[in-house]
């Protein structure tokens, strides 16, 4: 007997693929412990303190690589089931005390043990590392809607001295992205150290800005125990200072070095994110909407899952409300030609990235200049080079 037509038509139910592979995100700022806590376990090998470096700017970008990309979208008839499953909140949370735990069980590590400088510097590295993944979590807590994910966002960037991220990602840089007066929109024949020099303090300088403007119009003060900014900088100095209290000079001299690291993590992905790409600006002299071809996009699969899938961050730029387990790929978008770990090998050596991603910002935009965001001075000379028509 032949099937009622209804059940030959019914379409199976969607099934996130990825769902458990999402945990590696969770587990990935843990790795930074591999070392410490092999150390601390008896083990005599200091080859175990190399190994997340390894993992994270080797193993990952070589797995990068060799699995390559998933260009598969979640029907988006499923995306309000798939923001409403609290599996994907649970989480984020659920990374909070992996990365907690071990930040400071690495520098208390550092603080009480006398290891070989090379040692050393290792574990200030990737334990800074393990900040840039925390920046990231709040990067994912900070576009939530609720009091809890905002607040846990703010909790969390303040374990790196960087209680103003959530203020300046959500309120300057969303509004000003791939234009010239964004601080973390990298332009083109910009070096990643150069943009740093510009990022980092324009990037809390705009949070203070945005933050005092917002308590004014409350009629409060800029010293208002509500100024986001004030309330982490007290969480840090609070917990700096008991660390270094507690350990010393030998905390005193990793906590900075540690932040700052974690500090460069974000600067090094806002430099990848938007390099080179400009919006338009309309009839009105306001730039163009936001489209997800303002942003450069990577469906590389492993950095992806370790990093709640950031590196779509062309989806989330047109569309930031979309929890990172409904981003989406686009055709014809700008594209990296590896995830965010291996690309920011590439921008640490910046003849190299130059070499490599000039020609993609030209080729990206179809080779037309007033959709690229050009150094100044430098203009005449990228478009020379690039080969470039003057407009």
């Amino acid at each position: 007997m032949p099937l009622p037509l209804k059940s030959m038509t019914t379409q199976p139910k969607f099934r996130d693929r990825k769902r458990w592979s999402w945990l590696l995100s969770v587990v990935g700022p843990g790795v930074a412990a591999t070392g410490t806590l092999a150390h601390t376990l008896g083990a005599t090998s200091l080859w175990w303190f190399a190994l997340p470096l390894v993992l994270f700017y080797g193993v990952i970008p070589l797995a990068d690589w060799l699995i390559g990309e998933d260009l598969t979208n979640p029907p988006e008839a499923e995306v309000p089931a798939l923001e409403a499953t609290g599996y994907y909140r649970w989480i984020l949370y659920a990374t909070v005390p992996v990365l907690w735990g071990t930040v400071l069980f690495n520098l208390v590590f550092l603080a009480t043990h006398t290891v070989p400088p090379a040692v050393w510097l290792a574990t200030v590295v990737v334990t800074g590392s393990v900040l840039g993944f925390g920046l990231n979590l709040s990067h994912e807590l900070g576009h939530k809607q609720d009091w809890l994910g905002r607040k846990l966002a703010l909790f969390n960037s303040a374990l790196g001295g960087y209680g103003h991220f959530s203020i300046e990602h959500n309120r300057g840089h969303h509004r000003h992205v791939s234009t010239p007066e964004d601080p973390a929109s990298a332009r083109l024949g910009e070096s990643i150290y150069r943009f740093m020099l510009r990022e980092m303090p324009g990037a809390f300088l705009r949070a203070w800005a945005l933050e005092v403007d917002r308590l004014f119009r409350r009629g409060q003060s800029a010293w208002h125990p509500d100024n986001e900014i004030l309330q982490a900088g007290l969480l840090t100095l609070t917990l700096y200072g008991g660390l270094i209290a507690l350990y010393g000079f030998p905390m005193a001299a990793a906590l900075p070095l540690v932040a700052f690291w974690g500090a460069f993590q974000l600067t090094s992905a806002n430099y990848i994110e938007h390099y080179g790409l400009q919006r338009r600006r309309v009839a009105d002299g306001r730039y163009e909407r936001c489209a997800p071809h303002h942003s450069w996009n990577s469906n590389h699969l492993v950095s992806n899952l370790v990093v709640f899938q950031l590196q779509r961050h062309s989806d989330h730029h047109a569309h930031p409300r979309r929890g990172y387990q409904s981003l989406r790929d686009f055709p014809d978008l700008p594209r990296l030609p590896s995830g965010y770990f291996g690309m920011f090998l590439l921008a640490y050596l910046p003849p190299l990235w130059f070499r490599v991603m000039d020609p993609r910002v030209a080729q990206a935009v179809h080779a037309d200049p007033e959709r690229i965001n050009f150094q100044p001075g430098q203009r005449d000379a990228l478009m020379q080079r690039l080969g470039l028509a003057s407009t």
